[in-house]
């Protein structure tokens, strides 16, 4: 990893009364998609997966009939409240012919291996951005620093906060070592204890709250953070994102070109998030190569 970091971010507002209406929506069917999740607990769901065959050990990507009956559910309601923005989500790839803007990021269920398996780390991810800087992020978690279920949400320019309050994480001196999210753990030396979720909007929603210092996400998809990193921005926290040569600051989701176009439905690009400053994250996850 090199540690060379370059500031490009841009100076662009919108009106605060606009963020937190739009951060009002996202709540709102982040609270929709989280009901739908807990109404299934403890039903036999139908599951598929999006590699391998039913024989194969190579399968992964699970995707179950909640994750669709989500992300229909948010798509029904946006184009009721805002027609015009754009929606992009895991489970259905709908172009449209919008010209927005504003970007809806939707992931349904974030961490259903951990929903289908019963495993309570996973959530329900909404993200917003504005000429694609994330802006506005709302996060159904099936855990959180207040021991239950609940959303995550904020803006930027304004602060995290949990079921409407804001969040003060509280650390105690006394611990030494503290956590990190990664892709896979390691036994090398770093700065910290590493943990892995099996979900990138936890893992964003923990770091933004204070429970974990620090997160990294090798291959993630604009669902998978987009909300996540709203969050993270909202509680003061830095973003960083890997160039191909050293890690840089954030500042917005790039559409890749994709048969000749601009596809933001095929961003894939590392990123790292934490509460502490942009070196301090490089320094503290070099041993793990990129």
């Amino acid at each position: 990893m090199a540690n060379i970091l370059h500031d490009v971010r841009v100076k662009e507002t919108l009106p605060t009364a606009e963020l937190r209406e739009i951060e009002r929506v996202a709540v709102e069917l982040a609270h929709l998609a989280g009901a739908e999740i807990v109404m299934t607990l403890g039903q036999i769901l139908e599951v598929r997966y999006k590699t391998g065959s039913s024989s194969d050990d190579t399968l992964r990507d699970p995707v179950s009939e909640v994750d669709r009956r989500i992300e229909r559910l948010i798509r029904e309601r946006l184009s009721e409240r805002y027609p015009d923005h754009i929606v992009i989500g895991e489970e259905f790839d709908m172009p449209g012919s919008q010209k927005s803007d504003f970007t809806w990021a939707i992931d349904p269920v974030d961490g259903t291996a951990n929903f289908i398996n019963g495993f309570p780390l996973f959530a329900a991810a909404i993200g917003v951005l504005h000429r694609g800087r994330p802006v506005v992020g709302a996060q159904w978690c099936a855990a959180s620093h207040a021991l239950r279920a609940g959303v995550y949400h904020g803006h930027r320019g304004g602060v995290l906060k949990f079921e409407g309050s804001a969040v003060v994480p509280i650390y105690n001196p006394a611990i030494r070592r503290r956590l990190a999210g990664v892709p896979h753990t390691s036994t090398q030396r770093g700065a910290w204890e590493t943990r892995k979720t099996g979900s990138a909007a936890i893992e964003c929603a923990f770091t933004a709250a204070g429970l974990l210092e620090a997160a990294l996400f090798k291959t993630p998809n604009l669902w998978d953070v987009a909300g996540g990193l709203a969050l993270v921005q909202a509680a003061g926290g830095e973003v960083l994102t890997w160039d191909g040569a050293s890690w840089v600051a954030f500042d917005r989701f790039e559409a890749p070109v994709f048969d000749g176009k601009p596809n933001l439905r095929r961003w894939n690009q590392p990123i790292i998030v934490g509460r502490i400053g942009a070196q301090a994250l490089v320094d503290g996850l070099s041993h793990i190569q990129m």
